[in-house]
């Protein structure tokens, strides 16, 4: 077993990681595991099955901190990418304190069929909108969006967050410099960001 710790800046600010190495299988027995529907590949990201999300909830919160987003991606050797986050930041050291337990965790339960990495970082500044409450929590701020189709020709969109709509199916709402706005179905959304300065992720509270 493999483990490594690094400090890389603010884009990701930081990053713990560690390569595990599972009980070795026969080739069979690997192709098998392989093919467990939990794990299929979905434009390059598996998705969680429920008691892998449940473990990396658990251990997160146990630890005090906020889940962002936990995602597998990758062939044979998966990536779990775990962000974390917490009033006045995370530090090197939840991020480590966090990849230690989880590893534990996984190791015990292998719910993982193969060698795997698992990072875990903070947000960073290009904080990732995956969930509806996203779209509203940072609502104002400079943001990117990518869809998997076009729509009236166009796939990459950049302005201010404004919201949500739910008037009707359910869409991001962003608004041009020239006061233009697009709504933009949930739906639709392959990768969706915003733009964070580093004093509005964690605001100093400054006495008058």
């Amino acid at each position: 077993m493999i483990r490594f710790t690094v400090k890389v800046g603010l884009r990701p600010p930081f990053l713990s990681a560690r390569l595990l190495t599972l009980p070795s299988l026969g080739r069979q027995a690997w192709g098998d595991r392989f093919r467990d529907d939990r794990f299929k590949i979905n434009g390059g990201e598996l998705r969680l099955d429920s008691r892998l999300q449940e473990i990396v909830e658990k251990v997160t919160a146990r630890e005090g901190l906020e889940l962002v987003h936990a995602e597998l991606s990758g062939g044979r050797r998966p990536t779990l990418k775990v962000l974390i986050d917490k009033p006045g930041g995370v530090t090197i050291d939840d991020c480590a304190t966090v990849s230690e337990k989880l590893g534990m965790t996984l190791d015990v339960e292998d719910v993982i069929p193969s060698q795997y990495m698992l990072e875990v970082a903070s947000p960073g500044l290009d904080r990732g909108l995956y969930r509806e409450a996203d779209y509203e929590r940072f609502a104002g701020l400079p943001a990117h969006i990518r869809t998997i189709e076009p729509i009236a020709g166009q796939r990459n969109f950049h302005g201010r967050l404004v919201g949500l709509d739910r008037t009707g199916e359910l869409a991001a709402v962003l608004e041009e410099p020239t006061g233009v706005r697009h709504l933009i179905p949930l739906a639709l959304i392959t990768k969706a960001w915003v733009e964070i300065e580093p004093q509005q992720i964690h605001p100093v509270d400054r006495d008058e």
